[in-house]
C-alpha cells in the first residue's frame, strides 16, 4: 500500500460521513457523552466540517466529517481528501455514508503528498485503511505514478536536468521490462534536428528517450510527452516572471510516464510506446536563433519566429517518428502555451482532437474521474497563419489570438492525417492548495486516460 494506506483494521479510528440534514438523527444515535461533546463544540455537519469526538479513554473515538453534497454548485469530489492533512497520526477507516469511499480513498492519498526531496518530513501523518471493496492495487498505482510526476515537476532544474529526466524516463522503463532506445548529442543532427537544434546551446545535450512494452501483435498506443527541464526562452528571452516556474517545462514528459507507470503496472493489453524528447532551452554561443531555419524530420522546414516556442519543435519530430509506427492512439502532452491557461485556467487543460467520438469519449472519462479537460477547435482556417517566409513553416502564427489552438495546428502537420491523435495542451500545477491537489507540481490527464485504456484494453 502507498503510506497514505493501510490494510483495513477493525480497530482504526471510525470516520463518519454525515449530511447536515441528517445530523439530528445521527447526533440522537451517538452515546450521551458524545453528543454533549459535539454540542458544546457546535458541530452541526456543516459541509466540509470535521470534529475529532474523545472515546472514554481520552484517546480518539470516532471523526464526525460533514459530508459535501454532490449536487451542490463548485461540489469538489476531492474535498474529504482535506482530512489527511487535518487529523492526526493513526489508523482511521470509512464507515457509513460515504457514497464512493473508494473516490474520498484517492482523494486523501493525493491531498497527503508532499514533496520531501529538500526537506524532511518529520511527522507520521493519518493512515487510511483501504476501503472494502476498493480495489487497492489500482488505488495503489495511481497513487504511486501521480507522486512520481508531481516530484519530477517539483524538483529543480539544477538537480533534473535532460540527463536526469532520461535517467528517470530508462529506470521506470527498466523496472517495467521495456525496451528502451536512447538518442543523444549528434546523434540527433539528423534524425531528430528540431530537437537537436532547441537543445544544442545547454551544458546538457539534448536527447530523445524512446521505450516499447507489451506484446508486439497487440494494439499500439503512444505517448509523447515535451521534456523541457528548463526554458529560457533562448535567444527571445523570457522575462524573469515568465521564467519563475519554468522548472515545470517538463510536465508533458512526467504526465507521459505517469501514464506509463499505470498502464505497464496494470498489465493491459496493448503495445506501449513512450517517446519523450529532452531538452534545456539555453542560451549560448550555439543557441538557435529567430529566423534560423531547419528541415524536420518529417521533412517539412520549419522557419524559427520565435525560440521561446520551442516545445512545439521538439514535440513535431517525436510525433513524426510515433507515426512511422501507426499507432492505434497517439497522444501527446505539454506545458505548450500560455495562451491556454488564459483561455481556460490552470485546472482545465484543453485538448484537440479531430476524432469527434474519441473526444465524446475523453470528456466523459475525465468527468469520470475528476480529471477535467475541455476540447478546443483545430480550427482549419488558422493553418494559414502559419506559413512560413522563408521557411515552409513557422513555428509561430506571429499575432495574438489563438495561440493555444494554432500551436496545436502547428502539432497537427507532423501527425499522420489517419492518426487517431490527441494533443493536451496541460499546466502541470497547481498555484494553491485545495483538496486532492496541494501546490507545486501536477499530473492532468494521466488518471482519465488511463480509465479510458483500461475500459478499452483490460488486462
Amino acid at each position: 500500500m502507498p503510506a497514505s494506506f493501510v490494510a483495513p483494521d477493525p480497530d482504526a479510528i471510525p470516520i463518519h460521513a454525515v449530511m447536515a440534514d441528517k445530523w439530528p438523527a445521527f447526533a440522537d444515535a451517538l452515546e450521551p457523552i458524545e453528543r454533549s461533546f459535539a454540542e458544546a463544540l457546535g458541530f452541526t455537519a456543516k459541509p466540509g466540517s470535521h470534529l475529532i469526538v474523545p472515546g472514554a479513554d481520552g484517546a480518539i473515538g470516532r471523526v464526525l466529517y460533514g459530508r459535501v453534497d454532490a449536487t451542490a454548485r463548485g461540489f469538489d469530489a476531492f474535498a474529504a481528501g482535506r482530512l489527511s492533512t487535518l487529523l492526526p497520526a493513526g489508523r482511521y477507516q470509512l464507515v457509513g455514508g460515504w457514497p464512493d469511499p473508494g473516490l474520498t480513498a484517492l482523494g486523501w492519498a493525493l491531498s497527503a503528498y508532499r514533496f520531501t526531496r529538500y526537506k524532511s518530513r518529520t511527522d507520521d501523518g493519518p493512515l487510511l485503511c483501504v476501503p472494502t471493496g476498493t480495489d487497492g492495487a489500482r488505488l495503489q498505482r495511481i497513487v504511486e505514478a501521480v507522486a512520481l510526476a508531481r516530484d519530477l515537476v517539483n524538483t529543480p532544474a539544477n538537480d533534473l536536468g535532460p540527463e536526469a529526466l532520461e535517467a528517470a524516463a530508462v529506470a521506470l522503463a527498466t523496472r517495467h521490462g521495456a525496451e528502451v532506445r536512447v538518442f543523444s548529442g549528434d546523434m540527433l543532427r539528423t534524425g531528430f534536428p528540431l530537437v537537436h537544434a532547441v537543445g544544442q546551446a545547454a551544458a546538457e545535450h539534448p536527447r530523445l528517450v524512446d521505450f516499447a512494452w507489451g506484446p508486439m501483435d497487440a494494439p499500439k498506443v503512444t505517448l509523447v510527452g515535451k521534456g523541457v527541464t528548463f526554458d529560457t526562452g533562448g535567444l527571445d528571452i523570457k522575462p524573469e516572471s515568465g521564467m519563475a516556474l519554468m522548472k515545470k517545462d517538463m510536465g508533458g514528459a512526467a504526465t507521459a510516464l505517469a501514464l506509463a507507470h499505470m498502464v505497464m503496472d496494470a498489465g493491459l493489453k496493448i503495445r506501449l510506446r513512450v517517446i519523450v524528447p529532452i531538452v534545456e532551452n539555453a542560451i549560448s554561443s550555439s543557441a538557435f536563433r529567430p529566423g534560423d531555419v531547419y528541415r524536420s524530420r518529417k521533412g517539412p522546414t520549419v522557419e524559427i519566429g520565435n525560440t521561446d516556442a520551442e516545445g512545439r519543435l521538439i514535440l513535431a519530430d517525436a510525433l513524426a517518428l510515433a507515426c512511422e509506427e501507426s499507432p492505434v492512439l497517439l497522444f501527446d502532452f505539454a506545458t505548450l502555451t500560455g495562451a491556454a491557461r488564459v483561455a481556460l485556467g490552470p485546472d482545465l487543460p484543453p485538448f484537440y482532437t479531430d476524432d469527434d467520438a474519441l473526444a465524446d469519449e475523453i470528456a466523459r472519462c475525465g468527468k469520470a474521474a475528476h480529471d477535467p479537460v475541455w476540447r478546443m477547435p483545430l480550427w482549419a482556417p488558422y493553418d494559414a497563419l502559419l506559413e512560413g517566409k522563408t521557411g515552409e513553416i513557422n513555428n509561430i502564427s506571429g499575432g495574438p489570438f489563438a495561440g493555444s489552438v494554432t500551436a496545436a495546428l502547428f502539432l497537427r502537420r507532423f501527425v499522420e492525417p489517419d492518426t487517431a491523435w490527441v494533443h493536451f495542451d496541460i499546466f502541470g500545477w497547481n498555484p494553491t492548495t485545495k483538496p486532492g491537489r496541494p501546490e507545486g507540481g501536477e499530473t492532468q490527464t494521466a488518471r482519465l486516460l488511463f480509465d479510458l485504456l483500461s475500459a478499452r484494453y483490460p488486462a
